[in-house]
């Protein structure tokens, strides 16, 4: 071989390397639309994909949309990701899943929702989904009744309930109300809906709950009302309102008297693992809809003093966890 040969060969073999790094396929995109911000469970939902197999930054990159109850932004966000194709839409409440099975019948869903997900329109049946969307369904709505019988163990005096709603989210508003007031008829409760899309709102629903002596509060699931936990416990806190709140422990954690719920951490763990399948390969279709089975009631007995109330020990036996 001719010296002149042996460099050309020499040099396309050392770029080899560099050329074949260039062509190495950009990581699948997964977006992750949810009603709130919650770094717990965006480790929760990390965890999940660990489990199937997947890491992000490693073999998947998950883009981050938090909308903490701007839910005008939806179109945008779902167009965006559909416009770019992305491998997977995981959508956490019920907002974004329905905007994101409108937005595209072809890019996977993996969704976790309050509400049946038959009669959301995001599948045919729970066992058999049918399309290109499957996922969780958290059962939020269905322990309405629930709390409220929580709430009225726990201050058996209480008669005239405050509900706190978000009216933004008409959909989760008005099937809350419709459960909310069926279970207070049955429990003999009076029920009084306070509102709130605002900071300022919040502090004017307080005002009036307190100006109208309610016993105890109700707060509604809501993604708004989530990024406001803190705010919501220090006002119930402050005017001496026993109230009850979704989620099991993120409002007690903060300071909330007593929280009923589903486990969203497990719920949203595995939106993640049903996310990891589909990026594998399998389809939404033969994914059947996972149901809650796993709900925790988690009291502050710290607040409680606070309030003067003494927690009830069925109360205290059946509490998943009890905060000092």
């Amino acid at each position: 071989m001719k010296r002149r040969e042996f460099i050309t060969l020499l040099g396309s073999a050392a770029a080899w390397p560099f050329a074949a790094g260039a062509q190495q396929p950009a990581l699948p995109v997964v977006g992750y639309v949810s009603v709130a911000t919650d770094p717990d469970r965006q480790v929760a939902f990390r965890q999940g994909l660990g489990e199937a197999g997947y890491s992000d930054g490693r073999n998947v990159t998950v883009e981050y949309h938090f909308l903490d109850g701007k839910f005008d932004r939806l179109p945008a966000v779902m167009a965006d990701l559909v416009r770019r194709h992305v491998a997977v839409i995981a959508a956490l409440g019920d907002a974004p899943a329905v905007a994101a099975r409108a937005a595209t019948a072809t890019i996977p869903i993996a969704f976790g929702v309050n509400r049946d997900p038959v009669k959301l329109g995001l599948v045919a049946s729970l066992a058999r989904p049918g399309g290109n969307a499957t996922g969780f369904n958290f059962f939020n709505l269905e322990t309405q009744s629930k709390a409220l019988s929580l709430l009225h163990e726990l201050v058996p005096k209480a008669v005239r309930i405050g509900v706190l709603v978000n009216p933004i989210n008409a959909v989760n508003t008005e099937a809350t109300l419709s459960d909310v007031r069926e279970a207070a008829h049955a429990l003999g409760l009076q029920i009084q809906v306070v509102s709130a899309s605002t900071i300022g709102e919040i502090n004017a629903a307080f005002a009036t709950l307190a100006g109208e002596r309610a016993d105890a509060l109700f707060v509604n699931n809501d993604a708004f009302f989530f990024s406001r936990r803190v705010q919501l416990v220090t006002l119930a806190v402050r005017d001496r309102i026993p109230a009850i709140f979704p989620d099991g422990r993120d409002y007690p954690a903060a300071g909330g008297l007593m929280g009923y719920g589903t486990n969203l951490a497990d719920a949203w763990r595995r939106v993640g693992v049903y996310t990891g399948n589909i990026l594998m390969g399998v389809k939404p279709a033969a994914l059947p809809v996972q149901q809650a089975v796993k709900f925790e009631l988690v009291i502050n007995r710290g607040t409680a003093t606070l309030l003067g109330i003494e927690v009830p020990p069925t109360l205290l036996a059946i509490a998943d966890e009890v905060i000092e």
